[in-house]
């Protein structure tokens, strides 16, 4: 029996529900599947199966006429297939709204064409109801979550958060810039010796067990000493993406260093200028007593006072720019620096103090070696103490060797293996003995300290080498052998390809 043509007329596209003005989801259209026959077939023989099977019965028995009861059987199959077909597109439209519902693609659509049962009306509407709560629910979350990770993001103080077994999720930018970790889950070998400090375990540990906030003082001697006080704040309930604890840092090196710099300073200070200070008061005495009118011996001392004077100011100076240094030592630099061209300046306006000891310096630089992260300032004043270090101990109207390179993978295994440059400086000194080496960025420390005193040093130009080299994570390496010379080498991180 053929279908009728109201049952085969094209399905309307299912028409959504109304969403609250500016949804995301506002106009979609989600079209009504076409349902298979099998299953329409089935419906049909489910819904007309009986009364078809009762007239059949009556007809086969002779208890109804054969041309009403074939009629009445022909209407019953027609109404029970069209009831089938309607009620199967209704209901296969209603899944396919809550699967794409369920996947967050759109909300529940009104059923188009007319609905037989009150209860396919009825699921539909709630099933709408439950989609518009669901969607609410959702957007609620989400926007929660954008809130919760700006709020954590624009913390002034660095912050990680921990998931509940103590594995970092992730750390706002303070914590990134701190450690140099990833925007995501938080990494970086400094933070991973941060979370493996026994004194942090404990906190973290005892936080998330007891519920109780906890606090842990951390020394981090690499790859510089830096003093923390970090909080270990417990979220219950946990944040939108697992966060159970909050690590919340205060970095104390800078008010540490700055309280022993004065100490420092004053017990350097009153150290090494007692015998400069000692030597003028002895001259001004002896210029306003027995000498006040030997003018020999007044231009003579004057020129004494005048290099004791000049002494006593580089060695403040000198202990002042340390101290400076030694405040900032554990935040690297954020710059890049031309060292070839940076080689060149500096050896350039070097020219009157390398000149007054003949000295001369032959430089090796290869062009475009930019050296990143760095302080241009800083890295200057490497390279001016090293030279000068060279011209004041190396042989005069000798040669200075001076040479900027890239550092060769394995060609020296206490360089890292990232990729890295290398100052070297090498004089033609007396060189320096074996044992004193080790110490040669002590502050004040010389090998002779009579000649270190005569050549005009303070005894802090390494120190203060050793520290910014410590800043820009690099390395300072120095061999010396009796009667040739002493090299120096400073191994600082390259820029590496796409870096700003």
């Amino acid at each position: 029996m053929a279908t009728p043509w109201w049952c085969n007329r094209p399905r309307r596209p299912a028409r959504l529900a109304p969403e609250p003005p500016g949804s995301r989801r506002e106009g979609l259209t989600v079209p009504i599947p076409e349902p298979r026959p099998s299953r329409w077939l089935a419906g049909a023989a489910l819904i007309g199966g009986v009364p078809a099977i009762a007239l059949l019965l009556l007809l086969l028995g002779g208890a109804v006429e054969t041309a009403p009861g074939m009629l009445a059987l022909g209407a019953t199959i027609l109404a029970a297939l069209t009831v089938s077909r309607i009620w199967m597109g209704n209901l296969g439209s209603l899944a396919a709204a809550l699967r794409q519902a369920a996947d967050g693609e759109s909300m529940v659509p009104e059923l188009a064409g007319p609905l037989l049962l009150p209860a396919v009306a009825e699921v539909a509407e709630v099933a709408r109801r439950v989609a518009r709560a669901l969607q609410a629910r959702t957007e609620q979350v989400s926007s929660l979550r954008q809130a919760d990770v700006a709020i954590i993001e624009r913390l002034p103080d660095p912050l990680v958060v921990l998931d509940a077994g103590g594995a970092p999720l992730r750390a706002n930018s303070e914590a990134r810039a701190m450690f140099g970790a990833s925007p995501g889950i938080a990494s970086g070998s400094d933070l991973g010796a941060l979370l493996r400090h026994p004194a942090l375990a404990d906190a973290v540990a005892a936080a998330l067990a007891g519920g109780e906030p906890q606090h842990a003082d951390i020394v981090l001697p690499v790859p510089v000493p830096r003093e923390l006080r970090v909080h270990a704040v417990p979220m219950d309930p946990p944040l939108s993406d697992g966060g159970r604890l909050l690590l919340v840092l205060s970095d104390r090196t800078r008010d540490r260093a700055v309280e022993r710099m004065r100490a420092d300073f004053v017990a350097n200070a009153s150290h090494e200028l007692r015998t400069p200070l000692a030597s003028l008061i002895g001259f001004i005495e002896t210029l306003r007593g027995p000498a006040e009118d030997d003018r020999e011996a007044r231009a003579r001392f004057l020129g004494i006072m005048a290099e004791q004077a000049d002494r006593m100011r580089r060695l403040i100076d000198d202990l002042l720019g340390l101290s400076r240094i030694e405040i900032t030592e554990h935040q690297p630099p954020t710059g890049r620096v031309d060292l070839g061209a940076l080689a060149a300046a500096e050896v350039e306006a070097m020219g009157p103090v390398l000149g007054a000891r003949g000295a001369r310096v032959a430089l090796e630089a290869e062009p475009g070696l930019v050296a990143a992260p760095a302080d241009a300032g800083q890295l200057a004043q490497v390279l001016r103490n090293l030279l000068e270090n060279a011209a004041r101990y190396g042989r005069e109207d000798g040669t200075i060797q001076l040479a900027v390179g890239r550092a060769e993978p394995g060609g020296n295994a206490r360089w890292p293996a990232r990729p890295g440059l290398v100052i070297s400086v090498t004089d033609e000194g007396p060189g320096i003995a074996r044992h004193h080496l080790s110490r040669l960025t002590e502050r004040f420390y010389r090998v002779d300290r009579g000649r270190g005193r005569h050549a005009g040093g303070t005894g802090l130009g390494l120190a203060i080498v050793k520290h910014i080299v410590n800043r820009h994570r690099g390395q300072l390496l120095i061999e010396s052998e009796e009667g040739v010379g002493s090299t120096f080498r400073v191994w600082l991180p390259a820029e590496t390809p796409g870096g700003d």
